[in-house]
């Protein structure tokens, strides 16, 4: 399956099939200098298969985690490339998590100001959500993804079959950004939770043509984009309080979209998070947690502007709070 992806920074297509890593040089053009960015948690044979495609392949792995987005990463793989003679016609593949997509993909977009780049996700989390929308970034002095571009890749891959390495923690983690996109915006692909059984194709496919359209009608964050921070407030809050070591990504947003629901729909995805072994309570010191939600952007005093969920599939701006936010998930 081919979804194309059209902005004003560029177009790209995402390829959505199974076992499409290893045919991957059909549709990239690897006939170059190829830097690959792989992490330590990413099986090696994935990029490999990516490698065994090129014409001059070079792999760099990374250290897995959050951990690994930042300066001196950034730094070393500018430095590789200038060592291996990298020029403005040669590329980078991302190959593993959001993480590494978002460290190669702000390699790509800064190297002599821009080279190729393409995103091969193999998480859950990056192929429903993080691989798509051109956002490139890494963490500085402390905070997540404060020096970043707007960078979109020249193609993503997305081959199911390369979750097959995830543990079950991970799988779920994933599935939590799509139920924040089912949650806003299609309440058929929120039934799909509610069923007895997932289908990871149909989930994949129906996330990545919400985020799609999020991402072509509102590509710089202006306005309908919003709706993919749901569930991030509280859960950017939690992040930074548990120093993102106790707490995966996924985990804190579906702590996060709790109290961003109304009582009817919370009673709908309360035993959705409780399947796939989500949480819906964790402990922190409620102070640390309010005190950080009042550095967001958005917040107005004891008060902040949220996405929220008044039914399966709509939603809506609305103030509230802050230790409304946070009373009911942080103990």
């Amino acid at each position: 399956m081919i979804i194309p992806v059209k902005t004003s920074t560029g177009e790209y297509n995402i390829y959505l099939e199974r076992g499409f890593l290893q045919k991957s040089g059909i549709v990239l053009n690897l006939n170059r200098r190829v830097l690959i960015v792989t992490d330590s948690g990413v099986p090696e044979a994935y990029a490999k298969a990516v490698a065994s495609q090129c014409k001059l392949p070079f792999i760099v792995t990374i250290p897995q985690g959050e951990q690994s987005k930042h300066f001196d990463n950034y730094k070393m793989l500018l430095a590789k490339m200038v060592e291996l003679d990298f020029t403005r016609t040669d590329c980078v593949i991302a190959v593993g998590g959001g993480v590494v997509g978002d460290l190669a993909g702000f390699v790509a977009a800064t190297f002599m100001r821009g080279v190729d780049f393409y995103n091969i996700p193999t998480t859950v989390l990056s192929q429903v959500d993080s691989s798509i929308g051109g956002k490139v970034a890494i963490d500085f002095e402390g905070y997540k993804n404060i020096v970043g571009a707007f960078y979109p890749p020249k193609a993503v891959i997305i081959d199911p079959d390369t979750l097959k390495t995830l543990d079950e923690r991970q799988i779920s983690n994933g599935l939590s950004e799509s139920i924040k996109m089912a949650l806003t915006s299609d309440s058929e692909l929120f039934r799909i939770f509610e069923s007895d059984s997932l289908d990871m194709d149909l989930i994949i496919e129906k996330s990545l043509k919400i985020k799609k359209f999020v991402v072509e009608e509102d590509e710089k964050e202006q306005g309908l984009r919003r709706i993919l921070n749901f569930g991030h407030t509280l859960a950017h809050a939690i992040e930074s309080q548990s120093n993102m070591t106790d707490i995966y990504h996924g985990e804190a947003v579906a702590l996060g979209m709790l109290p961003m629901c109304s009582k009817a729909v919370r009673e709908r995805l309360l035993p959705v998070l409780e399947k796939l072994n989500l949480p819906t309570t964790f402990k922190l010191d409620m102070k640390a947690v309010a005190t950080a939600i009042c550095h967001d952007k958005k917040a107005d005093g004891d008060y902040i502007t949220v996405v929220f969920v008044p039914e399966v599939g709509k939603w809506e701006m609305k103030k509230l709070p802050i230790a409304e936010l946070i009373g009911g998930v942080v103990k």
